[in-house]
């Protein structure tokens, strides 16, 4: 197309795209021309017809081309976006690789072909078909579906009688029939797996420091952003805060990039995003891989803005139009930056939300670059499911950056004093 404004479908957006997409300082929104499409799928992916939206927008896009598709979303969006640019000749990963990254089974096969020293033990769950005690695997273990989000319905098993008892339970039940319906009939006409997201997998448990690495391929070449440490609550698996960059060593987080660019390369995923969540254990020097997700973390763009200097939402619409990315690193207003989201360990009512002139004063006074809110005045944490990771419940998200962790966690302490959430016990 001739126009200097490149024209893109921007798929399943959430509201991380949103709220990002606006606060971007480096970001040249002159150049883009963006529709947003299906912003109800990502909140409720069971009942979006995905084969059904794949069809009508390359119909679409075939009668009004477009310059490209992108997405930062993991269900459905990732695969949709595939399988739509592919169909119509815009640059994208194959929607093989992108649900071979997605079923959590399939993964670990490739990761075990390509780089075994990172890959733990693992076994398919098949409810019904196999005995707790049959797995393979020593127990404590851990166990998790194979299409998921958020870490729902992962957990540790101390035992066969608690995982036999896992396995029938209605929430587990109910995710294996109704939550994984798209994802089966994408992996129906996509790929030819033996096995759909009708199933579990049970792994070894993972020690250490967790992290993410959030790279991308563009035509066949791995690059690597950067290494996000994920901060968890004592003795849970809770996140309190995520840090960037990593205080991991240097030469640690290289065998990191090395380890996603080969798994990456041999599952055949290119011109994408991707983030893979790792263990790096220092009493072994052992690198684990804990899964492979086949898009870019919204929540860090900002973060690697901060002190790349580059937003990760500009690389994505750079793929998307086929153009090679030129991100900066290092070379942002901060040293580091780190996204806190705020929690609670039980049920409360919320009684105060910060306005959007209280998030503009604590902008101007402090290095927020966003605040989110995901509750009204009036709300129980409980009435919106999504929130929870099982054990806490999400009620906001403030991100910033500082020059030092130090300066960076009281600014942190001063912004929560001033937007004042307010919770009550119920």
């Amino acid at each position: 197309m001739t126009t200097d404004r490149r024209k893109i479908l921007f798929l399943c957006p959430s509201a991380w795209d949103h709220v990002q997409l606006a606060a971007s300082r480096t970001l040249p929104r002159h150049r883009y021309d963006l529709r947003f499409i299906a912003e109800e799928a990502e909140d409720y992916p069971a009942q979006f017809d995905a084969l059904g939206f794949i069809d009508q927008m390359v119909r679409a896009c075939r009668a009004s081309p477009v310059d490209g598709v992108a997405t930062s979303s993991d269900y459905p969006g990732a695969i949709v976006a595939a399988a739509i640019a592919r169909e119509v000749g815009l640059p994208a990963p194959a929607p093989q690789a992108v649900l071979r990254c997605s079923h959590k089974y399939y993964s670990r096969l490739a990761q075990y072909e390509a780089v075994p020293e990172a890959t733990p033990r693992f076994a398919l769950v098949r409810p019904g078909h196999l005995s707790p005690q049959a797995l393979g695997l020593d127990y404590p273990l851990f166990v998790k579906p194979v299409k998921s989000w958020f870490s729902i319905l992962a957990a540790r098993m101390e035992n066969a009688t608690q995982l036999a008892a896992f396995l029938e339970s209605p929430a587990v039940r109910q995710h294996l029939t109704e939550f994984v319906g798209p994802f089966n009939r994408l992996v129906r006409r996509y790929t030819d797996f033996d096995y759909d997201g009708s199933y579990l997998i049970a792994e070894e448990l993972l020690h250490g420091s967790q992290v993410t690495v959030e790279g991308y391929v563009f035509q066949g070449e791995v690059s690597i952003l950067g290494v996000v440490d994920s901060v968890m609550f004592p003795g849970t698996i809770s996140f309190q805060r995520f840090e960037y960059p990593s205080s991991l060593p240097e030469a640690v987080q290289a065998r990191m990039g090395s380890i996603a660019a080969r798994v990456m390369q041999h599952i055949g995923f290119d011109n994408g995003l991707f983030n893979i969540e790792m263990f790096y254990d220092a009493a072994r020097d052992a690198i684990r891989i804990i899964e492979i997700n086949p898009r870019m973390c919204g929540q860090f763009a900002d973060l690697m803005e901060s002190v790349n200097g580059t937003n990760t939402y500009e690389i994505l619409l750079s793929i998307a139009c086929g153009e090679r990315p030129q991100p900066r690193r290092r070379q942002g207003r901060f040293a580091m930056a780190a996204s806190f989201p705020l929690r609670e360990f039980q049920d409360k009512r919320v009684t105060r939300v910060p306005t959007d002139d209280d998030i503009a004063r604590v902008k101007e006074a402090l290095p927020v670059t966003l605040v989110k809110r995901y509750y009204r005045e009036g709300q129980r944490l409980s009435d919106v499911p999504d929130n929870s990771d099982g054990l806490t419940w999400r009620h906001a998200v403030i991100n910033m950056a500082g020059h030092d962790r130090a300066s960076l966690l009281r600014d942190f302490d001063e912004a929560l004093r001033r937007l004042s959430f307010g919770l009550e016990a119920v």
